[in-house]
């Protein structure tokens, strides 16, 4: 039903907006800035900091403009003296409490809360007085806390209660002593967390951040004993162009190509190379399931925080998940052996560094089942952010660089790998294989829009080999702890699911390059990125993994055929009951 029209004025502009709107909403439609700190669109919005009031004629006192709804005929002023005065003055008292050691800060440069103080002029703090002790939690593999630079604003809180749903931190004691932290104040490493990293994308400042292996991969590159690999994911070359004010989500898939070079790797590879392999493996366990009648639904395995959730949440659903590696971890294994023992390469002589939009990846690689052989499939893992500090320490000036080409033979991916980065992505990769396989035939139609877009469950049924196939697609683990009830139930209607646990998928991973509050309230952020995977894929001349002819050459020299013993020792794992720890 529509809402009934509300007019009023802002700063002199007048304004139609619907009943129900914020007065922030209201200015932005017309380009009005009003500045905020803790608001952060549909998850923080409680108005807590202040930073938002504006004068509203013929009231007392000022309104907190992300809360405040608009009533017909207000008249707003947003930049009065009184108004200035009280955003001066929740500024000075955020500050007065904070380690103000902007130049070493890992967000100096892209912290909302600099960004204000520059913008208002601080020059001293009026307030400035005792701080609290600083104190570090980087045991976990994947996410450091900074106590010092935390503000207080409850972003991260509210992300990982209401769209992760799993509340591994929230505020603990009180009054001056007020932080965020974890039942307990445990380390997050023995938290629930899931090491999803989207409180590091939510974060205004630097107190969240992931946990660099910068120092430990330039140490190797500069090591000439040994062979430097680098891989990159779908994801990043569609985020990575941000870091140096490009367009959001353009391509800078030959410049990224080119950078990493200059960094010194031996060899750059292609993490959809590793995805068409995952996708190879996957479509030949679904089928297998089918015709074998194995446990039903499938659920991918791709995503390293989906799969901890999973450990933690729903240790008797375990036999759901796909035993496949996510396809960075696969790659890694074939490197250190397809690739070490047809080049004549000692294995342990080869560094691999994984360039990830994900920081539970950091996470995956540490785990003692990613492994054959005694050796680790991957060495170290990188973020989009990561990647883009280390380009700007070599001082390349990334937007002159020449565009590069992967290195053969495994730089050859399809389009059906590079839609791995997006929600429903995989599902949709996998679908062209698996129908292909059933169907006995070069299926045509290998477009599966409806598992694409932003929705957070998607639902589809197709009609494959004259069977029904009902598949749901999901991204964000709020709504994967509602699709597993319905498994662990046995209410469930799928045979195949799709599980991100970041909302929007890899390209909205917690390794991304990180947007303003104002950012992600007025752009879709994740079409963007989205929309470059897809274009990637619809300009591929091959679509299909399968079809993928250095994928069939290393399966006919080394692995013989999907699922193979072989397959199964360097591409499958197994997965691990994990204690639950939770805030009461």
């Amino acid at each position: 039903m529509k809402k009934n029209l509300v007019h009023l004025t802002i700063d002199g502009k007048p304004v139609e907006v619907e009943e129900g709107t914020t007065i922030l909403e209201a200015a932005r439609k017309i380009s009005i800035d009003i500045p905020t700190l803790c608001f952060l669109k549909d998850i923080n919005e409680n108005g807590d900091c202040r930073m938002c009031v504006v004068s509203v004629e013929g009231r007392r006192g000022l309104a907190t403009s992300c809360i405040q709804k608009v009533e017909e005929g207000m008249v707003v002023k947003t930049n009065t003296p009184e108004v200035m005065s009280a955003r001066k003055m929740v500024l000075d008292l955020t500050l007065s409490n904070h380690h103000r050691d902007c130049l070493t800060c890992i967000r100096n440069g892209n912290c909302e809360l600099q960004a204000l103080a520059i913008k208002y002029n601080v020059q001293n703090v009026k307030y400035d007085g005792e701080k609290l002790e600083p104190k570090i939690d980087d045991k976990s593999p994947s996410i450091v806390r900074d106590f010092k630079k935390c503000i207080l604003c409850r972003r991260c809180v509210s992300t990982c209660k209401k769209v992760q749903d799993i509340g591994a931190i929230d505020v603990t004691q009180r009054g001056f002593s007020s932080c965020v932290s974890t039942v307990d104040n445990v380390s997050l490493k023995d938290s629930n967390c899931v090491y999803c990293g989207q409180c590091i994308e939510s974060c205004p400042t630097g107190a969240l951040h992931e946990k660099e292996e910068i120092d430990k991969v330039w140490e190797k590159l500069y090591d000439d004993s040994i062979i430097k690999i680098a891989q990159t994911a779908p994801a990043v070359r569609a985020g990575l162009g941000e870091e140096f004010n490009i367009a959001l989500g353009e391509n800078v898939q030959g410049k990224m190509v080119t950078a990493l070079k200059r960094l010194g790797f031996d060899k750059v590879f292609d993490t959809n190379t590793g995805a068409d392999f995952t996708i190879m493996e996957e479509a030949n366990e679904f089928v297998d399931r089918i015709k074998e009648k194995g446990t039903l639904p499938m659920v991918t395995s791709c995503c390293p925080a989906w799969v901890r959730f999973a450990e933690k949440n729903f240790p008797s659903e375990l036999p759901h998940l796909s035993t496949c590696k996510s396809p960075h971890q696969m790659f890694g294994a074939i490197i250190k052996s397809y690739y070490a023992k047809k080049y004549n390469v000692d294995p342990s002589k080869i560094f691999l560094v994984s360039i990830m939009p994900c920081i539970a990846k950091k996470y995956e690689a540490t785990r003692p089942e990613m492994e054959a052989d005694g050796i680790r499939d991957v060495d170290s893992v990188i973020t989009t952010r990561e990647l883009a500090r280390m380009i700007k320490q070599k001082d390349l000036e990334f937007t002159t660089l020449e565009e590069s080409e992967f290195d053969d033979p495994m730089g050859e991916a399809t389009g059906a790998g590079a839609i791995f980065g997006t929600t429903g992505g995989v599902m949709e990769a996998a679908l062209r294989t698996a129908a292909d396989v059933l169907e006995g035939t070069d299926v045509k139609e290998i477009e599966y829009k409806k598992v694409r877009g932003e929705k957070g469950i998607k639902e589809a049924t197709f009609k494959l080999a004259g069977r029904e196939l009902n598949i749901a697609v999901v991204s964000g683990l709020k709504n994967a702890r509602k699709v597993m009830n319905e498994v662990k139930e046995n209410k469930s209607k799928y045979d195949f699911i799709e599980i991100m646990a970041c909302p929007g998928g890899c390209v909205m991973g917690g390794g991304q390059p990180i947007k303003s509050s104002k950012t992600r309230a007025t752009t879709d952020v994740r079409k963007y990125r989205a929309d470059s995977l897809y274009k990637i894929d619809e300009k591929s001349k091959i679509r299909k993994s399968h079809q993928n002819p250095q994928l069939i050459k290393i399966y006919k020299e080394f692995f013989e055929k999907p699922g193979s013993k072989k397959a199964h020792k360097y591409l499958h794992t197994d997965y691990k009951k994990q204690k639950k720890y939770e805030l009461e």
